[in-house]
């Protein structure tokens, strides 16, 4: 595989691709369409283009989709901290402000989807409408991989990630072959990844510092537990989302199991549905992207006519 950089996330597709500041750094967003903002985030091992079917769709719905890279992937910027919930929480919020709307729905898939959770809880303001996939609330996700065999041993990568420096190499080596391991393992699709999918993902791991930072997510996450850093988090997380919610998960996800996510509903006080679509794995934004997008666009409809109800 030829050498790598940050422009090899650039991919060419019908949307535009921008740089917008926010929260000290500065963020990729491949963006279009016009109308309420839709703020797309992805997960682990992947970057933006795993929206790119939803993208089109969206604009096409109405709305202004914009998908983001995080912190430390893909085309934004890769700095050695701020990967803590609370940081990467206010990476979310300003790139809402920065995109110069008032708030958007958030849609984020794995690690996205924590960031969705955690930002409706941080940041309320900027926050209409939460929708994670293949994310359980990140209270239940701990509670459950404590006590929960079976979850414990979805998540045993987030404990093999805390070694230094090996699990970045394993990351690298091979042309970034374990990242097509990961997606193959993690889905429950056989054609999962096709050639194309798994090159684009290995070549935006090889672009350099994203394996290091993509790992740091997961290594505040188990490092924290017995910090103040990480008592506060998830003393503050207790605190209920009052934005309605979409949760919808895989049936056979693998990661984060689906007796996991469905305990989430205790969580929020806003407007809740959970959709659980057979035979589908952990991507499934990749996996079942005409049932996601069908789903999605439904509640998004539902969310603005009840909206014009109460304005009236």
């Amino acid at each position: 595989m030829p050498p790598t950089d940050a422009t090899s996330a650039l991919i060419e597709g019908p949307w535009e691709h921008r740089m917008v500041p926010a929260n000290g750094a500065r963020f990729h967003v491949a963006e279009m369409g016009a109308g309420p903002l839709v703020l797309l985030l992805h997960g682990f091992p992947q970057h933006w283009w795993v929206w790119r079917n939803l993208l089109p769709v969206l604009a096409a719905g109405g709305y202004r989709a914009a998908a983001v890279d995080l912190r430390g992937y893909g085309a934004s910027d890769k700095p050695p901290r701020g990967y803590d919930p609370a940081t990467l929480a206010a990476d979310v919020a300003g790139v809402v402000r920065s995109l110069g709307a008032p708030g958007a729905v958030l849609v984020g898939h794995g690690l996205g989807g924590l960031l969705a959770w955690t930002t409706a809880v941080a940041h309320p303001q900027v926050v209409r409408g939460v929708v994670p996939v293949a994310a359980p609330h990140p209270l239940r996700m701990r509670a459950e991989a404590s006590r929960n065999p079976r979850q414990l041993a979805g998540s045993r990568h987030v404990l093999e990630f805390q070694l230094p420096w090996l699990p970045e190499r394993r990351l690298v080596a091979d042309d970034a072959a374990w990242v097509e391991q990961l997606l193959r393992g993690w889905s429950a699709t056989p054609a999962y990844p096709s050639s194309e999918v798994s090159e684009v993902y290995r070549r935006g791991m090889l672009i350099p510092g994203v394996a290091h930072c993509s790992l740091e997510y997961s290594r505040w996450a188990v490092r924290s537990l017995v910090r103040p850093d990480g008592l506060r988090y998830a003393r503050a997380m207790r605190e209920p989302v009052l934005a309605p919610v979409l949760q919808v998960h895989g049936a056979l996800d693998p990661v984060s199991l689906p007796e996991t996510a469905r305990g989430s509903e205790g969580h929020v006080t806003g407007a809740y549905r959970f959709r659980l679509l057979a035979g589908v794995g952990h991507f499934m934004p990749e996996e079942a992207p005409r049932d996601l997008e069908r789903v999605l666009l439904e509640w998004l409809e539902e969310q603005a006519l009840a909206a014009r109800e109460g304005a009236a």
